[in-house]
C-alpha cells in the first residue's frame, strides 16, 4: 500500500540524489573555476591598463643602418647597471628590501625543509609498518636525508643573515 509507496519513493529519490551528488559538486567545480579565470582576466586586463605603452619605433633608413646608437646604449646600460644596485647614503629602498629577502629566504627554506621532513617521515613510519624487520636500515636512511633536508634549511638562514648582516650591496 501506502507505505511500501513510500518507501519505494524514498529509495529512488536516495538513487537519484546520489547520482547527482557528483554531478552537482563537479558543476559547482566547473562554475568556481570559471568564475575564477574570468576574475584573472579581468585582473590581468586591468593591469595591463594601467601600465604606460611603450613609444612606437621611430622609422629608420633602411638605407644607412646606424648600429651605433643601441651599441652605445647597452653599453651605458652595462655601464650604470652595477652602481645602481648600491645604496646611496640616505637610501632606505636595498635594506628594506634585502630584509624582505631575508625573510623570504628563511620563509621558504623552513616550509619547503618541514614538508620535505613531514613526508619522508610518514613514508619511513609506513615502510616500517609494513615490514618491520628493515626499521633499522630505513632509520639509518631517514636520518641521514632529514639531516640533508635540514641543512638546506641551515643555508637558507646564512643567506638571510648575510642579506640582514653583511649586505655587499650597502656601502
Amino acid at each position: 500500500g501506502v507505505g511500501e509507496a513510500l518507501q519505494r519513493l524514498k529509495s529512488i529519490i536516495g538513487r537519484v540524489v546520489s547520482l547527482c551528488s557528483p554531478i552537482s559538486s563537479m558543476a559547482r567545480s566547473i562554475t568556481l573555476t570559471g568564475a575564477t579565470l574570468a576574475a584573472a582576466c579581468l585582473v590581468l586586463v586591468k593591469l595591463s591598463s594601467t601600465f604606460v605603452p611603450a613609444p612606437a619605433p621611430l622609422a629608420m633608413n633602411t638605407a644607412a643602418p646606424v648600429q651605433s646608437l643601441p651599441t652605445a646604449a647597452f653599453a651605458a646600460a652595462a655601464m650604470a647597471t652595477p652602481t645602481v644596485a648600491y645604496a646611496d647614503e640616505g637610501s632606505v629602498w636595498i635594506p628594506a628590501l634585502s630584509a624582505v629577502g631575508a625573510g623570504f629566504a628563511i620563509g621558504l627554506a623552513a616550509i619547503g625543509s618541514g614538508v620535505g621532513q613531514g613526508i619522508a617521515s610518514g613514508r619511513c613510519i609506513d615502510g616500517i609498518s609494513r615490514q618491520p624487520e628493515v626499521a633499522d636500515d630505513l632509520r639509518g636512511v631517514l636520518l641521514l636525508s632529514l639531516a640533508f633536508m635540514e641543512s638546506l634549511t641551515i643555508y637558507g638562514l646564512v643567506i638571510a643573515l648575510v642579506l640582514l648582516f653583511a649586505n655587499p650591496l650597502i656601502k
